[in-house]
């Protein structure tokens, strides 16, 4: 009879984290919805077995990055407009 007492407490501060998570989510504290992707990953090229070429689009622009094992280095970027 001697673990009743902490399942009891145990259950209770389950309880009270599942009431504050209700009551934060309710203030638009906290969100279980997955973050809407800023960054993309349009291309990969290996060049050797250690380096690379990435063509990443980050919000507007478009960005050559090269990887070594010592070293990233962003060799372009572009801009992209609305051409309206």
């Amino acid at each position: 009879m001697d673990f009743i007492q902490p399942v009891i407490a145990i259950l209770a501060v389950l309880a009270l984290l599942s009431g504050v998570l209700i009551a934060l989510r309710k203030r638009g504290a906290v969100s279980f919805r997955t973050p809407s992707k800023h960054l993309e990953m349009i291309e990969r090229i290996p060049l050797g077995p250690q380096h690379a070429l990435h063509l990443v689009r980050s919000g507007d622009r478009t960005l050559l990055i090269a990887t070594s094992p010592n070293s990233c280095q962003m060799l372009a970027t572009t801009d992209l407009k609305d051409p309206s």
